[in-house]
């Protein structure tokens, strides 16, 4: 085909059916045009020449017009594209390096093959343009709801049509065994928008907690407006969720307002999320009063929360244990999710069954370590006693308080607590030399015999092992890994070693090694290298 013989003004025309379509620039298809007929000329005149293409916006006519460009003596590397000064001079008036040449060159005939090819290039360069818009129109809107039209299913997931463009609603993003047909209208949340090789990305979800909340935005003003906040979001999708709502004014019902009048608001949002099971709960800021909201619609009788491990234990009545659990330990297992807190679920029968194995083992204890009677054991324990250093560095006083404790009784209990200990530490230290530990260690102060023990069991055994170790190593600490807690044992975990106490020792260790100096320690700050620390301190 030649360019002189077809219709100028169709080319124009082409352009602006294409860019209609495709929703872009008319230009940009135009320049597209414009490249793939060079390519189309480069074929035909050379692939070393530098060949351009201009069409003009008005009239449609394509020139084709080859470019020289003057360099230094010595810079020719083509001379199809670039001459020197003194080879310019016949072209050129005073010619200077930088100067171009520029000359009309006669339209190419397209041969079926160069008109496929320019066909290519169009197509890759509107598809490039097309998937530009695509992105500056999506990229501001991740965590946003918007709605697109289902075209077709294929293997589970549906391609969805969101205007301007497509993207996918994977598997395991849409909600149970929902299905869609052809046209139907669909609701997504936009996860994430990024560039890839392929083009953009829009990730989408009905399954995220994110998708909830954004669907009750658009259900409770209040929530849009920002006077009540939901907290937290636990999800099992298309079964039952729990979300934590919190306002701080006291004149709105955070709870009733997000349920609306008779139920309208919430349903709505239970519509959406085919049939999924709403409990909105009060956030408070007392973790176990918090707990006690989010195993609803159970009842709890006691609540015993370990602030250092995250652990919480709950007691329910036995007839409440199948309700604060829930069908496959769902209702137990979103509280957790919305807490963040690891729940222990008993009745108050095994709780006070372990109470009472607690209390004996703990006697028993106290009775072959002390060489005490039953009685006076169990005297000890309930009086909150717990181990042999309590007892062996207590003030006397406090076990003059004791019914039936005189003071020599205080001074021979004491004198027995601390014979036990210094054998065991006398043990541990062997034990640990025996290990290989050396006096470097043994001598850092701030360390037990059993400490060292302990340590050396791990192959720590020298004050230079020791500096190595991080904090989380020492105390331990919860790690978060894939949005579960998991929890990291601590050499010195057994010893109650705060993660403060850790801290202080190492960087004790380190500068007394002269790896660091006094004034470089930042109080408080976390050893490097240590992972996503959990405390509860």
């Amino acid at each position: 085909m030649a360019i002189t013989s077809a219709n100028q003004l169709e080319l124009l025309q082409t352009a602006e059916a294409v860019a209609r379509e495709k929703m872009i620039e008319p230009e940009l298809v135009v320049e597209a045009m414009e490249e793939s007929l060079a390519r189309a000329a480069k074929s035909r005149y050379g692939a070393d020449l530098d060949i351009r293409v201009a069409i003009d916006r008005q009239t449609g006519k394509a020139t084709f017009t080859r470019v020289r460009t003057v360099v230094e003596d010595d810079q020719v590397e083509n001379y199809q594209t670039e001459f020197t000064v003194e080879q310019a001079k016949p072209y050129l008036e005073n010619p200077a390096v930088g100067d171009q040449f520029v000359e009309e060159v006669p339209p190419v005939d397209m041969s079926r093959m160069a008109a496929q090819a320019a066909k290519q290039v169009i197509l890759q360069k509107v598809r490039e343009a097309e998937r530009e818009r695509q992105y500056e129109e999506f990229k501001d809107r991740a965590g946003t709801i918007i709605n697109g039209q289902v075209k077709r299913e294929e293997y589970g997931n549906y391609i969805i049509d969101v205007g301007a463009g497509e993207t996918v609603l994977r598997r395991s993003e849409k909600i149970g065994r929902e299905s869609y047909q052809p046209n139907d209208r669909i609701r997504v949340y936009i996860k994430d928008v990024r560039r890839e090789l392929r083009g953009p990305q829009i990730f989408i979800s009905r399954v995220a907690p994110e998708f909830m909340v954004e669907l009750f935005k658009l259900e409770v003003p209040e929530i849009y407006e920002g006077i009540i906040e939901i907290t937290a979001v636990a999800r099992d999708p298309g079964s039952r969720a729990k979300i934590a709502v919190v306002t701080q004014d006291t004149t709105i019902d955070p709870v009733g307002a997000c349920v609306g009048m008779r139920g309208s608001r919430v349903q709505a949002v239970v519509n959406e999320l085919q049939g999924e099971k709403i409990d909105i709960i009060p956030w408070n800021e007392d973790q176990p009063t918090f707990l006690v909201n989010a195993l609803q619609p159970a009842e709890v009788s006691k609540v015993v929360f370990d602030e250092e491990t995250g652990k919480i234990e709950v007691v329910v009545p036995e007839d409440q244990l199948s309700l604060a659990i829930g069908r496959r330990g769902q209702n137990v297992r979103l509280a957790s999710q919305l807490t963040g807190l690891d729940i222990d679920i008993m009745t108050e029968e095994q709780d006070s069954a372990r109470r009472q194995k607690e209390f004996e083992d703990q006697t028993s204890y106290f009775r072959e370590e002390l060489d005490l009677d039953e009685f006076f054991a169990q005297l000890l324990v309930s009086e909150g006693f717990g181990s042999l250093e309590e007892v062996a560095y207590i003030a006397t006083e406090e076990l003059l308080n004791i019914d039936g404790v005189d003071e020599e009784t205080a001074r021979e209990l004491q004198a027995r607590a601390r014979d036990v200990l210094d054998e065991q530490n006398r043990v541990a230290l062997d034990n640990a030399r025996s290990n290989g530990v050396q006096d470097s260690l043994i001598e850092f102060e701030g360390l037990t015999p059993k400490m060292i023990e302990a340590l050396s069991l791990d192959d720590v055994k020298t004050l230079e092992d020791f500096a190595t170790c991080a904090d989380w190593e020492l105390a331990g600490g919860w790690t978060t890994v894939d949005g579960n807690r998991v929890k990291d044992d601590g050499l010195l975990e057994a010893f109650d070693v705060s993660l403060e106490e850790a801290q202080h020792l190492v960087m004790t260790a380190r500068v007394k090694l002269g790896w660091v100096k006094p004034e470089e320690i930042v109080v408080g700050s976390q050893d490097s290298g240590s992972p996503d620390i959990v405390t509860d301190d």
